[in-house]
């Protein structure tokens, strides 16, 4: 689990480093606070995405569910900056589906870790296709990355999109063509 100790005196020391005074109130209770919040915004390192995933339903409707625009936030594993955005998350049920909030808790898993929105959205395929065992499945995720927009080459505003998919939509052009219409539409 997360050491506070450690993360508050991390934060004291990179205070110091920028040459602010770990004394001055307003930076008094801020190790703590950041301490506090690592726990909400990295707590994805201590969950298994595939416990959302094990409460499932028989359906013989097998036609592509898709659930879109699914807000989240993450942090960039280079600088330590977020990056937020909505997944777009789609499988072809084989015999069984997973709540929709499940698709979402999902994403949330991986987006509460430090990483890359690449390794995010294959990520999140895995998971799909090892607890479902669909006939395929597509993600894509549309972000904003603050060190592009903070730092860097300062260019608010401009999204990255990546793009997994396994099974029927990698074999079927058409299906991701569909998953692509129902995300725009």
């Amino acid at each position: 689990m997360m050491d506070h100790e450690k993360i508050k005196q991390g934060v004291r020391l990179l205070l110091e480093g920028i040459g602010e005074d770990v004394n001055r109130e307003g930076l008094l209770e801020t190790p703590d606070r950041i301490a506090r919040m690592c726990e909400q915004i990295y707590g994805g390192l201590y969950e298994d995405a595939g416990v959302h995933l094990e409460k499932q339903f028989h359906a013989t409707n097998n036609n592509m569910v898709v659930e879109k625009d699914i807000t989240f936030y993450s942090t960039c594993e280079h600088h330590l900056l977020p990056f937020y955005g909505k997944a777009h998350v789609a499988y072809i049920p084989n015999e069984k589906v997973a709540g929709l909030s499940k698709l979402a808790r999902t994403v949330e898993v991986f987006a509460r870790r430090p990483q890359i929105q690449e390794n995010m959205t294959a990520q999140i395929a895995d998971a799909l296709e090892e607890h479902l065992q669909p006939k395929g499945v597509m993600v894509m995720i549309e972000a904003e990355h603050m060190c592009m927009t903070m730092r860097g080459v300062q260019k608010p505003g401009s999204k990255t999109v990546t793009t997994m998919v396994r099974g029927a939509f990698a074999e079927d052009f058409n299906l991701q063509q569909t998953f692509f219409q129902m995300v725009k539409g």
